[in-house]
């Protein structure tokens, strides 16, 4: 069993009481999809609570989900974390939401601890947005109000993640961002960022509970917007482009996969429904042609 610690403890507490809050501000949000909870138990060591909601008025299926886990480090994650050791512990709070309306955006975020011993261990995270239909006034109060919680801990954290966020959110082989990115960190430690680790999980923390009151605003502004059956065939073909980002380049679910994580766990952050039409392309001057110009690396939102 991983050595007992106060401090990681104490993190995976605390992201707990995130899960619960944020579960909870969301099915008064939706105001008819409600939660459901599995418990599971993670062979080698560890667990979590998967909470999984289907079929609301705003929210076609998303995820809420924590775990807390540990055991032994396979050597392919060994190598690719740099490091001897090979005892672990992993927390976090991971989300994925994928709304009914296509003017409604998906949104994730994740933030996480990993700990090996003393010397090796860190906080990641961040929170991204992937609008069907880029709205600009949306994505603006998305940027702001993450730039406000980052803001409060380091000036130099915004511009950081928000490039970094940029580069980590991008489908090579698409030539295009995922999204309109948001905010992306790892390895944040008292070397590089002249913080204690308390303080780098009171800035995770913050990160956390900036969700709720950012999308039930998002939710707000725009879960009545009509839409027709040409904006939801645009909806499942965006739906398709986010499917690649997580299943070839994203680090959360190869880890997991790789750390026998459970399967349905990791995949909830894959939407309900998605197409992949041959070759299709947005119309010159439309809505859609011009939310694709907005899904490039660079753009400066507050």
């Amino acid at each position: 069993m991983f050595k007992e610690s106060v401090f990681k403890e104490k993190v995976a507490e605390a992201y707990k009481q995130i899960q619960d809050s944020i579960c909870a501000g969301l099915e008064i949000a939706d105001g008819k999809g409600l939660f459901v909870e599995e418990l599971w138990e993670r062979e080698g060591g560890g667990g979590g609570r998967t909470r999984v909601i289907q079929h609301g008025n705003v929210i076609e299926k998303g995820g809420v989900n924590f775990s807390a886990v540990y055991g032994k480090l396979p050597d392919a994650v060994k190598k690719a974390f740099k490091v001897e050791n090979d005892e672990f512990f992993a927390t976090g709070v991971s989300i994925v939401l994928h709304p009914e309306n296509p003017f409604v955006p998906i949104i994730h975020m994740n933030i996480r601890y990993f700990e090996m011993d003393e010397q090796t261990r860190w906080f990641g995270g961040g929170i991204d947005l992937t609008p069907h239909y880029v709205i600009p006034t949306d994505v603006r109060f998305f940027h702001y109000h993450l730039k406000q919680a980052c803001d409060e801990f380091k000036a130099e954290f915004y511009p950081k993640f928000k490039a970094l966020a940029d580069d980590y959110f991008f489908i090579k082989h698409r030539d295009e961002t995922r999204g309109v990115g948001g905010i992306f960190y790892d390895r944040l430690k008292p070397e590089n960022t002249e913080l204690s680790y308390e303080k780098i999980l009171d800035f995770s923390l913050a990160v956390g509970n900036s969700f709720l009151p950012i999308y039930t605003e998002l939710i707000d502004r725009n879960r009545d917007t009509a839409y027709t059956d040409f904006n939801k065939e645009w909806q499942y073909l965006r739906r398709s482009r986010y499917a690649e980002f997580n299943l070839v380049y994203d680090s959360g679910t190869k880890f997991g996969l790789e750390t026998n994580g459970r399967i349905e766990s990791i995949l909830m952050s894959l939407p309900p429904t998605a197409k992949w039409n041959y070759n299709a392309k947005a119309q010159a001057g439309s809505e859609e042609e011009i939310t694709t110009n907005f899904l490039k690396k660079g753009i400066d939102w507050v």
